[in-house]
């Protein structure tokens, strides 16, 4: 079973409409099964249009509520493209190779 994590690796920020307000986020996703580990990169972009609530200072911000800022659906599609790489390394897709043409002279 492939054990998921996600984690921020950048942030960007303007000063509206209030300082350090965070745009955009960029994470990565990780999945490890066994001794197979893949992972993949992803960006989230925030505009102060859509804020709800109170604006968290950025120096109060954690890592989780960050990851809570992510819509789950582009997790969810992370992992599922993360599972695809995992299940390549354990079952190796089968590539075609070239063949000499049969009536070719060698």
């Amino acid at each position: 079973m492939t054990q998921f994590t996600t984690r921020i690796t950048s942030m960007y920020t303007l000063n509206t409409p209030e300082p350090d307000y965070v745009v955009n986020v960029l994470y990565e996703v990780t999945g490890v099964d066994g001794t197979y580990t893949a992972s993949i990169g992803g960006n989230t972009q925030f505009s102060s249009a859509d804020q709800e609530g109170p604006v968290t200072p950025y120096a109060d911000l954690t890592e989780a509520i960050v990851i809570g800022w992510i819509p789950e659906s582009a997790i969810t599609s992370a992992q599922q493209c993360v599972q695809g790489q995992i299940n390549s390394l354990i079952n190796p897709p089968v590539s075609p190779e070239a063949q000499p043409l049969p009536w070719a002279t060698p």
